[in-house]
């Protein structure tokens, strides 16, 4: 495990870094509006945990959802509106006759 600060005599998790965590965490600081901070402590409160415990499940998520690099295709940035216009041909990406006079 890695090297950590504790005070000496110090009986609170703060000397026993090593057994809380499975692994050493890396501090960062976050900027966040009072609505959605508001939301954070409302969601850590009903999920009985931490504010850092949520942050990290939703960043997880939130990154585990999303390709990254150049393994990220064109359907992949719009697959959000993939299906989202109405009255169009079942068979538009299909048919060849619907890319007739396409760029003249």
């Amino acid at each position: 495990m890695g090297t950590f600060c504790t005070h000496s005599g110090s009986s609170g998790i703060a000397s026993k870094i090593d057994l809380y965590y499975s692994h050493p965490m890396n501090t960062i600081s976050l900027k966040l509006p009072d609505s959605l901070l508001k939301r954070l402590e409302a969601a850590a409160r009903a999920r009985g945990t931490t504010k850092s415990s949520v942050v990290r499940q939703c960043l997880e998520q939130s990154l585990d959802a999303r390709p990254s690099g150049d393994d990220v295709s064109c359907y992949d940035l719009a697959a959000d509106l993939a299906g989202s216009l109405k009255g169009l041909p079942c068979d538009l990406a299909t048919n060849p006759r619907h890319m007739e006079g396409f760029g003249q």
